[in-house]
């Protein structure tokens, strides 16, 4: 992986010393090309079914199932190849492996294990030339998170690590010029002996890590303004703004913020009003910026919420109550689709007009491809 050459305007990014230089350099780049005027389809989400299996199922936007492929145990979420040839899914907590899926007809290719002493964390994300798949990850003995990378030409096989020195990554994403990994990095610490209990939570250190993606360099590294607010999901909008996810893990009466920025090298935390703050239950399950406009869309199964709001000015513009809502991804035109644990689809826009788009014998985990 080191061994690819940069290209001549990544070299002229890296020569910015401070994180604040960065991100002015980010700011600047050559974008990917929106998806205005796409159909954004299919939407593929892991699923539990009624009697008690698991699968993958992909639908239209107006919710019509297009396939579905089984998998043997309960999967989290994953990403698309740019191509469009293939999907990854994970297992989820803790994930011992991932599915490698044919995108157009649901036939799973590959099923691939993690190394000894690893598990998955549940996300994923291609390069742009879909050559290579970087995967969040934990080497749980010593609480050490990484970035797997796997060659996807060579039946995935692995072919270099990174260390995030930290704890406990979770979701990762691609910004627009191609090169910088955006990782949010929970800070918890987890022991797949241990379930779910979190074995560190007065000594956290969760935040927004920047990484180039051939060296696995560390390029800036932001924390949130609490020590318990762990950075769990990212989002980045096409002409590249940064945003981050909290789950809060201090007591329920307080309310800090969930949702930040990446703005002039430091985090921009948006507060919203109390109402707001208290129906979110301190837990964001999915955070997407939409790839035609400013708006971004945060759900929280916990507080049964989904909301979406101006990603440069922090302007609340939707707020609906929708029971155990988690996943969500940009309808064409600007709205979005919210999915939730009871099979519902749900779209959302500044308008604060919910719509339901179908009622799917289904529980949708968490995430949206």
């Amino acid at each position: 992986m080191a061994s690819q050459p940069c290209s001549t305007s990544r070299r002229g990014l890296l020569k910015a010393g401070a994180a604040a230089s960065l991100l002015g350099g980010m700011s600047s780049c050559a974008l990917l090309p929106r998806k205005s005027g796409s159909s954004f389809e299919p939407y593929v989400g892991a699923v539990g079914l009624p009697d008690g299996r698991f699968a993958i199922s992909a639908i239209n936007a107006s919710g019509e199932p297009l396939w579905q492929c089984p998998v043997e145990t309960r999967c989290h979420s994953g990403c698309s190849a740019p191509d469009g040839r293939q999907l990854i899914f994970f297992e989820r907590r803790p994930g011992w492996s991932f599915h490698v899926i044919d995108a157009h007809t649901g036939e799973r290719r590959h099923h691939i294990k993690a190394a000894e002493g690893e598990h998955f964390v549940g996300h994923g994300v291609f390069s742009p030339d879909s050559h290579y798949l970087y995967a969040t990850a934990s080497r749980y003995q010593h609480g050490e998170g990484i970035i797997a990378v796997y060659d996807a030409r060579q039946s995935f096989q692995r072919v270099d690590t990174f260390n995030l020195k930290g704890i406990g990554p979770h979701e990762l994403t691609l910004h627009p010029d191609g090169e910088t990994l955006i990782i949010g990095l929970g800070g918890i610490l987890t022991h797949p002996d241990y379930d779910r209990i979190k074995l560190n939570l007065d000594t956290m250190e969760p935040a927004l890590i920047l990484m180039e993606r051939r060296s696995g360099r560390t390029r800036g590294r932001f924390r949130p303004a609490h020590h318990k607010q762990s950075s769990r999901h990212v989002s980045v909008s096409s002409e590249g703004g940064v945003y981050v996810a909290y789950q809060y893990q201090g007591p329920l009466h307080e309310t800090p913020p969930l949702l930040a920025r990446l703005h002039q090298g430091r985090l921009q935390e948006f507060g919203f009003d109390t109402q707001t703050r208290q129906s979110l239950a301190n837990y964001i399950a999915s955070v997407v910026a939409h790839p035609e406009n400013n708006l971004v869309a945060a759900t929280s199964p916990v507080g049964g919420t989904a909301i979406v709001f101006h990603g440069l000015t922090g302007e609340l513009l939707a707020r609906a109550p929708i029971t155990d809502c988690a996943g969500a991804h940009a309808l064409a035109g600007g709205d979005f689709m919210i999915s939730s644990g009871q099979g519902r689809l749900v779209r959302l826009g500044a308008d604060n007009n919910p719509r339901d788009i179908a009622q799917l014998p289904v529980a949708w985990d968490h995430h949206l491809v």
